[in-house]
């Protein structure tokens, strides 16, 4: 009989509980410490219980980036769950050439997020190619300010994101909608239902614990967004920073010799809470679905 000693199970289990020990519970740990404190990365760090929250409550910057994150949800929200869903009902066809399209599609994806919201900075400047266009044909006496005018730029980052996560979520999709039995269909053909009411009644209730996943996936990266304004804006937020987002205000916050450590703690603490609360929203809305 084979004899184990009592340690055998946390030596095997030891370095991955260290490694989420300091890599993952520490830091978040010190966040909350941290969020407590005026602490700056040269000194600093004097206890000052909830002063960084009540100053949150006060920041008017901190409300602008807020109303940015969620206008920027609000729009991404449903258009990335409804097209990509529409797009992978197109390409899960099996036609000559479709493999083409899918990798088209995806191209995106695969794409850095500073490369691609560079590219289109050169497409939205104004002196880039789609105001040239605009001009060419005569739409636009001057320049549109897509990237100096607070909500064009916001709407130029949420173009930008939609169009690079298209591809992905298109995937997510093809994968649940090869789970959506063909036979229903079928027989949703055979009983003479036309093909909106075969998508509304057989395809649709198949996707649907999908399209709750991928929404819980479109909040979080809404309101964690960052590259897509850091790069559109040239890094400063938009005219007056009020296109920061609340990531944005929190590495300004945190950055540099003189950052606020212990404030942009606070702010990112409150950023979870607001990720939270859309998650929790779509989990109940879900349960009462299934």
């Amino acid at each position: 009989m084979t004899h184990r000693r009592w340690f055998t199970p946390w030596l095997l289990a030891g370095p991955a509980v260290l490694w989420l020990a300091v890599f993952n519970l520490w830091p978040a740990v010190n966040t909350v410490i941290l969020s407590f404190t005026n602490a700056r990365p040269l000194g600093g760090g004097r206890f000052t219980g909830l002063a960084n929250y009540q100053r949150a409550l006060e920041d008017d910057q901190l409300a602008d980036a807020l109303v940015n994150s969620i206008v920027y949800l609000l729009i991404c929200l449903p258009l990335l769950t409804l097209l990509p869903l529409l797009l992978a009902l197109l390409v899960e066809r099996k036609l000559p050439g479709i493999t083409f399209f899918r990798t088209a599609f995806y191209t995106p994806v695969i794409a850095s997020a500073v490369v691609v919201a560079l590219i289109w900075g050169w497409v939205l400047d104004d002196r880039g190619l789609l105001n040239g266009l605009l001009g060419q044909l005569g739409l636009a006496d001057r320049p549109v300010s897509f990237l100096t005018d607070r909500w064009l730029l916001l709407l130029s980052a949420t173009g930008l994101t939609v169009w690079k996560g298209l591809g992905y979520y298109m995937v997510i999709y093809l994968s649940a909608l090869g789970n959506v039995g063909r036979e229903l269909h079928e027989a949703a053909a055979v009983d003479g239902a036309s093909a909106a009411r075969r998508f509304w009644h057989v395809t649709l209730p198949g996707v649907r614990p999908t399209m709750l996943l991928v929404s819980v996936l479109i909040s979080v990266s809404a309101l964690r967004v960052f590259s897509e304004l850091y790069v559109l804006s040239h890094g400063t937020g938009g005219p007056g920073g009020r296109d920061m987002s609340v990531v944005m205000l929190i590495q300004l916050y945190s950055r540099g010799f003189t950052g606020h450590i212990g404030y942009a703690s606070a702010l990112s603490l409150l950023l979870f809470a607001i990720t939270v609360g859309p998650m929790l929203l779509l989990a109940r809305l879900g349960r009462k679905a299934a």
